[in-house]
């Protein structure tokens, strides 16, 4: 009884030693914001919403998270979405829209930086939108 209990934790050790690696294979990628839905103005204390639109090049990419820095009155926003790394892509872009809401806790102005990309050398474009607040 003793060497077929030996014999069993043998194995079980055996097999827990050997490596499966089943994990998915994906990267992040930040994505550009085609168009927004914005309010003309922001009523101080006061929640809105604010709906962007952006495209998943194909079937591989799905939305992660949305970028949302802000620093004093400026609010830069992106979208970030994993690449699956495996298998076959459809090649159809689909283009989404995601709402997030904005709580007008400041009385100064609102300037909204909607990521486009990068250029030619690198560095980040955006499309820039004053929010007045009343």
């Amino acid at each position: 009884m003793k060497k077929l209990l030996l014999i069993f934790f043998s194995v079980l050790l055996f097999q827990s030693c050997l490596k499966e690696d089943n994990t998915i294979q994906y990267e992040y990628e930040t994505l550009i914001i085609d168009e927004m839905e914005i309010p003309d103005s922001f009523t101080f204390g006061e929640m809105h919403d604010i709906t962007i639109k952006y495209s998943l090049p194909n079937s591989c990419y799905s939305f992660y998270s949305l970028y949302y820095a802000y620093e004093e009155t400026t609010r830069i926003v992106a979208v970030n979405a994993t690449k699956s790394l495996e298998g076959s892509c459809a090649e159809v872009v689909i283009q989404q829209e995601y709402t997030f809401t904005v709580t007008a806790n400041q009385e100064e102005d609102y300037l909204f930086k909607f990521w486009k990309g990068k250029d030619t050398d690198g560095n980040n474009i955006f499309e820039e939108i004053t929010i007045p607040v009343n």
